[in-house]
């Protein structure tokens, strides 16, 4: 298809970046939709954007069990590619798609019936914020199972070395959510103004057209073709695809139980905080999603490399998509510590929560280039199936930043908590590179790969 890159001939950087632009293009694509409620509720008001924003944890916590399917059966199609063995990834994609469901399903249950004391984790004390943060949940969450697919699918897309269909299907999702968006959000006509449930209408309906466009392209891809998804799940297949997704769905999952622990002592500071934390998260998203897309086209990249028993251009890949992410790295870091103010007036206009958005997009903005090395070469650890590492060191040096939050904040007020967010994902992202190269030249001497 003209669509796919062959990333086992050619030009290496030629192939990586025909394959990681769309993946990041589709990046910004969804970081865009989040983008796009904060925007428009920042114009509602700061407490709306607060409530969204912690309905909004419990969608990122669902990233864990998104990964889980994702990770696992990316991995497996790419290296079952690499090695010809059309049968056996389609194999992997169908037992990825069915356990993905499944989650879905489950998770959007608890969601939507648990709303309330999922809320009250974080203690607001106004509460409109409660409502409107109960209401987005569970409306949001009747959506999830295209979420959950659309995301699985398109790393199953990514594997087989195309990376333009799913950043054709995220356009047109996002062109219907910015066009959706305020016409709830703020009513037009017999549409009544819905404030945060409008928002989370028009995210389910964006994803549902996404969804759609997908299968309309499955049917004619070789991949899916044979598909079967009514058929009876592999064993074999499953266990592979949870070896590999667990350990990064675990890392994923914890994150946001950590940040969720966070944000319960940015809460403490007021609604105002709480706000500043989620837009500001969202604005510090244009690295980490964009060095994440990148990290996708170097998993496919080195999964298929790698099933085809393609040493050195497996290594030269990482080398140079490690070079890319310094430079992403270092433009996003520019923008975030020297554009602070303009950056985050876009999304809140408001004079008394502006500084404090400044100082959030500042501190974090020191740590940018170590986060998107970090990212990156996490990418690279799972085209090989070696997930556990990064993973560990992840969800260990995230842990840290709880306690080094509480003792912060004793001298800093609630930039000890931006710092501590800071600090450690410069550690992480100097040793995260470390310990893959140490690994990789491991590997070499064994004849591994």
């Amino acid at each position: 298809m003209k669509n796919k890159v062959d990333l086992l001939e050619g030009n290496i950087l030629s192939s990586l970046t025909r394959l990681a632009v769309p993946i990041m293009a589709t990046s910004f694509i969804q970081m865009a939709y989040n983008m796009t409620d904060m925007i428009w509720l920042g114009r509602v008001g700061s407490d709306v954007v607060a409530a969204v924003g912690a309905a909004g944890m419990f969608m990122w916590l669902s990233q864990g069990f998104i990964t889980l399917c994702r990770a696992g059966g990316q991995v497996k199609v790419g290296q079952s590619l690499g090695s010809k063995n059309i049968k056996e990834a389609t194999g992997y994609a169908r037992n990825s798609i069915q356990i993905c469901a499944a989650l879905a399903i489950l998770y959007s249950l608890v969601m939507i019936i648990f709303s309330k004391q999922l809320i009250g984790f974080f203690n607001f004390e106004n509460t409109k914020v409660v409502q409107d943060a109960r209401t987005y949940l569970t409306y949001v969450s009747f959506g999830l199972i295209f979420t959950f697919l659309n995301q699985v699918i398109t790393g199953l897309i990514t594997a087989t070395g195309n990376s333009k269909t799913p950043f054709r299907a995220n356009s047109i999702g996002l062109i219907a959510n910015i066009i959706l968006d305020p016409l709830f959000i703020f009513g037009l006509g017999p549409i009544p103004a819905m404030g945060a449930k409008g928002a989370a209408i028009a995210t389910v309906i964006a994803q549902a057209i996404v969804f759609v466009v997908y299968i309309s392209y499955m049917k004619d891809d070789e991949l899916f073709i044979d598909l079967k998804l009514l058929s009876r799940p592999e064993f074999n297949k499953l266990k592979q695809i949870v070896k590999i997704g667990l350990p990064p769905a675990a890392q994923s999952s914890m994150f946001t139980l950590i940040a969720m622990n966070i944000s319960r002592l940015v809460a403490s500071f007021g609604e105002a905080a709480v706000a500043v934390q989620n837009v500001g998260a969202q604005i510090e998203s244009i690295s980490w999603m964009t060095a994440d897309g990148f990290a996708a086209a170097l998993n496919s990249f080195v999964a298929q490399n790698y099933g085809a028993k393609n040493i050195e251009r497996s290594a030269e890949g990482y080398s140079a998509a490690f070079k890319i992410s310094v430079v992403l790295g270092i433009i996003t870091t520019s923008l975030l510590v020297f554009l602070p103010g303009q950056i985050f007036y876009l999304f809140i206009p408001e004079k008394d929560v502006l500084p404090l958005g400044i100082s959030y997009l500042t501190i974090l903005g020191y740590s940018q280039l170590f986060m998107c090395v970090d990212i990156v070469t996490g990418g690279a650890f799972a085209g090989f199936g070696k997930t556990l590492l990064p993973s560990v060191i992840n969800v260990s040096f995230t842990a840290l930043r709880i306690p080094l939050a509480y003792i912060l904040v004793r001298f800093m007020g609630l930039n000890g908590v931006w710092w501590a967010l800071s600090m450690t994902s410069i550690v992480r992202g100097i040793l995260i590179p470390t310990l893959f190269m140490i690994t990789q030249n491991k590997m070499k001497k064994l004849k591994i790969i």
